[in-house]
């Protein structure tokens, strides 16, 4: 009988539209805002600037989304990992023998 191991840390890789959970959230709150401003400008332009900056917004999400290198801006592990102490003075001083 096959033996199915639990997988938990599902929302780590869940995906609306192509875009993960918390930028999903930032384009939602994006299109509400914008929905806001639409109607309470009365103004053609506006209306037409607004769904180009979603539709900016939605490309500019989706492709940081296919390319997550482009906010790392440093490294997250050092070049060599040590457990020397780092000092000064010589090996035998630590122990208390001085020749």
């Amino acid at each position: 009988m096959k033996k199915f191991e639990i997988y938990k840390n599902i929302r780590k890789r869940a995906v609306i539209m192509g875009l993960p959970i918390a930028l999903f959230a930032l384009m939602m709150t994006a299109v509400i805002g914008s929905l806001l401003f639409v109607i309470f400008s009365f103004s053609f332009s506006i209306i037409i600037g607004v769904f180009v900056f979603n539709a900016g917004l939605y490309i500019a999400l989706t492709h940081v989304t296919k390319n997550p290198a482009l906010f790392h801006f440093k490294k997250v592990f050092p070049s060599s990992i040590s457990n020397k102490k780092v000092s000064q003075l010589p090996y035998e001083a630590h122990n208390g023998i001085i020749k």
